[in-house]
């Protein structure tokens, strides 16, 4: 099956936007990550591609799915054979907002080492 061409618009800092990562680390999926945080120009290209100001954003093979969860982006690649599904669990939750706690460990720079329990 052939990888799809990913562009995620993601926040650094987002339960939503790492349920996003957690998809794509669950597949080993490669895709390029655009942090409308980090870089302003990012969040104005999203605005221009989705037409709303929402994010998380991902475009998949040129489809864009505006202001979507994890969840709603493994059933959308499901759906659309994208991907087989699995049984494996994602790493992070896939459709939450971020605990305080969570928030607090990614601003000290743990994003890695914290395992995030919904």
């Amino acid at each position: 099956m052939d990888k799809p061409k990913i562009t995620a618009y993601l926040k650094t800092y987002c339960g939503w936007s790492e349920g996003i990562r957690a998809i794509f680390r669950k597949y080993d999926l490669p895709y390029e990550e655009k942090d409308i945080i980090k870089n302003p120009a990012f969040r104005w290209e999203m605005e221009q591609k989705s037409g709303q100001p929402m994010s998380p954003c991902v475009e998949i093979n040129g489809n864009m799915l505006a202001d979507i969860s994890g969840e709603e982006v493994e059933s959308w690649m499901l759906a659309n054979h994208l991907l087989q599904a699995s049984e494996a669990e994602p790493d992070a939750p896939i459709n939450s907002a971020c605990s305080d706690e969570q928030h607090a460990a990614m601003a000290r720079g743990l994003v890695g080492s914290v395992k995030f329990i919904a």
